[in-house]
């Protein structure tokens, strides 16, 4: 074999069907005038509502996109080798924001903070720091797809879920998580930890008080870690507010505060995936010390970090971000709850986040996840939207599907939301017009694009190979 195991195994998780919708988007991208009939992107969680603010802040602020320091050029001081610790600057600026978006309840000691390429990076990081070979996390259901990429495939650690259903509305409970506990003995693998995020994607939901006692509780009884990942902190737009961990942890021992670690990054609340900007906290100085090492393998750049501390610094404009972008993501928010309660479909009651998590089960022919994917997959190619199912975030009820609703103008929202309900319209037509062989909108158009054939057994092939890959 000319290449190594980890390059030729099977192991990435690129074939879920949360991955093979951005494809099919990508091969026939709508765009109002080139291509009106193409596929909508409704699986992307990507916050596009707020940056003419960004844009604004940096027409006031030439200096710092032309990399200057009261009018003078820095470009070589920024162009030149920067240690991996990061800039002090941005540090102080990053950690300062944090804090002003969790309404100042709690402050962060920039010492504590290691700069990373996005949180994707954060997460394998900490799980490196955390977890040898072999070993594993607790994740609730359902959770984001791409953690069975960033937290496993170049690990080697396995993710254990705790299941959660819609009967308490997918809240975390004490039975789930001795559940998950046990299975993972069974497993004879061992748990290091439980990862969660806050406000969950693809829930919506921020964790309560509750909850989140329940999990400090639990992980200190059983002498593990707890990762919140805390990526969507900044876009709770509506009660109850958001909570950190690091809030209820003020009078905690040294020992467990040193086991809850938090994950953050700018992409989400900001908008800004393409620069790159994620952060571990920690308060556990080992942690902070392997992760600041293994952050070389993945930099945040110099002038990244120079123009976004001069924003972030700006208090006046800090402020005035954070509370306009919830704004606009509330009234966003309500569009696209309203606009599917037109077609008959509801949202799981959320209050973050870029995307509804929507309740589709009354469209399935059969309570199977084979019927949710029959149905997703007239959705991407029939009415030309890619969502995510359920099942590629593990949920363990067939017939929910994450829907995201920021990372599109209010125009082409609109008109997703005329295509889901010309569709449910049609569905219920065929239905009540069906004759004996079903022929409805399910039994239709069997024959279109033979390209769909083998999705069905991509997305559901067993795990067993990635396994034995991993082990």
């Amino acid at each position: 074999m000319r290449l190594s195991k980890k390059a030729t195994c099977n192991s990435h998780g690129q074939d879920s069907s949360y991955f093979l919708g951005w494809e099919e988007y990508e091969k026939n991208p709508y765009d109002q005038s080139t291509n009106p009939n193409g596929i909508i992107q409704m699986g992307l969680a990507e916050n596009q509502l707020s940056f003419d603010l960004l844009e604004s802040w940096l027409a006031n602020n030439p200096d710092a996109a032309s990399f200057k320091r009261d009018g003078d050029s820095i470009f070589k001081e920024l162009a030149l080798f920067q240690d991996y610790h990061g800039l002090p600057s941005f540090k102080n600026a990053m950690a300062k924001f944090m804090s002003e978006i969790r309404g100042n309840k709690v402050g962060f000691d920039p010492n504590n903070l290691v700069l990373t390429a996005g949180a994707t990076s954060a997460n394998e990081t900490l799980v490196f720091c955390l977890a040898n070979p072999g070993e594993a996390f607790l994740i609730p259901t359902p959770y984001y797809p791409g953690f069975d990429r960033d937290l496993k495939w170049r690990t080697g650690v396995e993710i254990v879920p705790i299941q959660c259903t819609s009967s308490n509305g997918f809240r975390i409970t004490e039975p789930a998580l001795e559940e998950a506990y046990n299975l993972a003995q069974k497993r004879n693998l061992k748990v290091k930890g439980v990862l969660v995020t806050n406000p969950s994607n693809p829930l919506g939901l921020t964790l309560t008080r509750h909850e989140l006692n329940l999990l400090i509780s639990f992980i200190d009884s059983k002498n593990i870690h707890l990762i919140s990942d805390e990526i969507y902190s900044g876009t709770v737009f509506d009660s109850p507010d958001f909570v950190s961990v690091m809030e209820l942890l003020k009078t905690a021992n040294t020992d467990l505060l040193n086991r809850v670690h938090i994950v953050y990054s700018l992409s989400k609340d900001m908008g800004l995936p393409g620069f790159r900007i994620g952060s571990i906290y920690s308060n556990d100085p080992a942690v902070v010390s392997a992760a600041t090492k293994m952050s070389s393998f993945g930099l945040v750049s110099s002038q990244t970090q120079y123009l976004l501390s001069a924003m972030l610094s700006d208090d006046k404009f800090a402020k005035n971000y954070i509370l306009e972008n919830r704004r606009r993501l509330k009234n966003r928010h309500e569009k696209m709850v309203s606009g599917l309660q037109t077609a008959g479909i509801s949202c799981l009651d959320s209050n973050g986040g870029l995307f509804c998590w929507v309740d589709m089960r009354h469209l399935l022919r059969s309570n199977t996840f084979d019927s949710e994917m029959e149905l997703w997959k007239k959705i991407v190619y029939n009415v030309g939207l890619n969502i995510s199912p359920g099942s590629s975030c593990h949920c363990v009820e067939p017939g929910w599907f994450r829907v995201c609703f920021a990372n599109m103008s209010e125009e082409t929202l609109q008109l997703a939301i005329q295509r889901i309900r010309s569709f449910v319209n049609e569905i219920s037509l065929s239905t009540t017009n069906c004759d004996g062989n079903n022929n409805n909108v399910f039994s239709r158009n069997r024959s279109k694009s033979s390209r769909r054939k083998g999705i069905t057994k991509w997305v559901f092939r067993l795990s067993f190979h990635d396994r034995e890959c991993e082990r």
